[in-house]
């Protein structure tokens, strides 16, 4: 039979055969990608074209609202006011038959309300809205040329939980630069107060430039380094984000730098004094600069191991998780006792003695000082990292 002319004929005296369903499943890993951002404090939220049913019953799958739950439709977004969309965005998680000018004023709503927003989208309509988030992130294999443009970030693979694990690794990083930082000036925090009081006690330096040449370069480089590929603290992404405007320095940062230098300085000085004598200067000054160099090398080196979690003491963490810091404390510790076993470079370069075994037992307990003070900080919560 030939093919009707009306476009009305097409549908009558039809026989019904079958029904065919189509669905687009949604990745195995998204469901917990999703609940991965609810505990990290990330709120996501579904903005999509499709039928306010097929958004709801996609929602609830995902755990993002329930099988009643509410869906606001374009129509219902483009009635809104400014007021009444602000309201709607923190207490919907899905909208459905949207267009491009919808998302762009979802964006606009939350940024009013000083939310830091990531914007997925591929066509070239998302590019407004790509570019008005604070991070837009282009789908890499269906997005277009216009989309990838306006983002700051795009995905090969077009998998949400991608971002999800970038977020892990963005807070990662963030901590171990925080780390470094704060193991650095700490120390040059106790270096600065360390000479201070010893010149208000009327007490020679208690290092040479050398020695302070050393303690920066090798016992406090090494570690700072390695500080700075720290595997992923436990429960990172259980935790809320950071304000977006605070910096790595913020007052715990400087309750932890104030109190750790401090004690860096009085165990250093205490060494240098327990072996120093007015009366003999020349006979126990190198003993007593020897005993201050090692008080700050190993407890430097035992500092580390505090310094790579804010929240968890250093036996609560894996010891050999970061195997680059236990291969940077160890060959700190070579470096440290070539200089002393060999007896040029000890006396000629950097004017130091060789204590005997008491007396080495003096420096390791003076060295404990630092790392016994900034892991009771942890305990005593004096210092805890700032709320996020």
């Amino acid at each position: 039979q030939g093919i009707p002319e009306e476009a009305s004929d097409l549908e009558r005296d039809l026989v019904f055969v079958g029904l065919v369903g189509m669905l687009d499943p949604v990745r195995p890993e998204v469901k917990d990608a999703v609940q991965t951002c609810r505990h990290a404090g990330i709120t996501p939220i579904m903005v999509t074209g499709d039928y306010a049913l097929t958004a709801r019953a996609i929602g609830a799958e995902l755990g993002m609202t329930s099988e009643n739950g509410r869906v606001i439709s374009g129509a219902e977004l483009e009635a809104m006011s400014d007021a009444e969309l602000d309201m709607a965005v923190n207490e919907t998680s899905v909208f459905a038959r949207v267009s491009p000018e919808h998302k762009l004023r979802i964006v606009d709503s939350l940024r009013r309300q000083d939310r830091i927003v990531a914007m997925t989208g591929d066509g070239v309509n998302d590019a407004p809205a790509l570019r008005k988030a604070d991070i837009g992130v282009a789908m890499g294999i269906t997005g277009t040329d216009v989309a990838k443009e306006a983002s700051d970030m795009v995905l090969t693979d077009d998998n949400f939980a991608t971002i999800v694990a970038a977020v892990g690794e963005g807070r990662a990083v963030f901590e171990n630069i925080r780390k470094s930082v704060i193991y650095l000036l700490s120390c040059n925090v106790g270096e600065l107060l360390l000479f201070f009081i010893a010149i208000l006690i009327g007490l020679p330096p208690p290092l040479v430039a050398i020695q302070i040449l050393m303690v920066n370069l090798v016992t406090d480089g090494l570690p700072a380094l390695a500080l700075g590929v720290d595997p992923p603290e436990k429960g990172l992404m259980d935790m809320p984000p950071r304000d977006a405007h605070s910096g790595i320095i913020s007052r715990s940062v400087l309750i932890r730098l104030s109190v750790v230098g401090l004690l860096v300085a009085i165990s250093t000085l205490a060494s240098f004094t327990t072996f120093y004598d007015r009366a003999n200067h020349d006979g126990t000054i190198m003993l007593a600069e020897t005993g201050a160099f090692m008080t700050m090398c190993l407890g430097e080196l035992w500092r580390s191991l505090s310094n790579r979690s804010e929240r968890l003491t250093s036996f609560q963490m894996p010891l050999f998780s970061n195997k680059r810091l236990i291969q940077a404390i160890g060959a700190s510790l070579v470096i440290v006792a070539l200089v002393m076993i060999i007896p040029v470079v000890r006396e000629n370069v950097f004017e130091m003695a060789m204590p005997n075994l008491t007396q080495w037992g003096i420096i390791l307990g003076f060295s404990l000082i630092p790392f016994a003070g900034a892991e009771l900080l942890k305990i005593l919560k004096i210092a805890p990292p700032d709320e996020r």
